[in-house]
């Protein structure tokens, strides 16, 4: 299946052909605070899945201290692509999962960055959740409701 995603003022387009398997909401700070929203979820898409359609001349980047690029539209402030030094030496992107124009079939598999989640949310999903990246340690945590 092929996706189509967009800013919110719709002038940087994007495709993607096909997703990687892992799609995670991120709960560390620095997604939170790009995102304005509890957690951020994205997809993994290989560079060759991936092709912008229109607007990637009015994409801007900020680069963090710890060395990630988040991309987004010089015009609206939609975030769109998270960059890691892990993901760029695999020739992967991470797409903002909620800027896609539709979803269908797509499912997040797990939660990252947990100890950092902000307290108001309850996890109450049987997803993995992982107290910093995939390959970091699951944690049993299980809040109640």
């Amino acid at each position: 299946m092929t996706y189509f995603g967009s800013c919110l003022c719709g002038a940087v387009k994007y495709q993607v052909n096909k997703f990687e398997k892992d799609m995670a909401h991120c709960h560390c700070s620095m997604c939170r605070k790009f995102h304005g929203a509890a957690f951020a979820t994205f997809g993994e898409v290989s560079e060759h899945n991936f092709k912008w359609i229109s607007g990637d001349d009015l994409l801007n980047s900020y680069k963090a201290p710890n060395g990630t690029v988040r991309k987004f539209c010089s015009h609206c402030g939609s975030s769109l692509v998270f960059e890691s030094a892990a993901s760029r030496n695999a020739k992967l992107i991470e797409i903002a999962i909620a800027t896609l124009d539709e979803s269908q079939g797509l499912e997040p598999d797990a939660h990252i960055f947990v100890e950092s989640k902000v307290p108001w949310l309850s996890l109450n999903d049987s997803l993995p959740k992982y107290i910093n990246h995939r390959n970091s340690q699951q944690t049993n945590f299980k809040e109640i409701p």
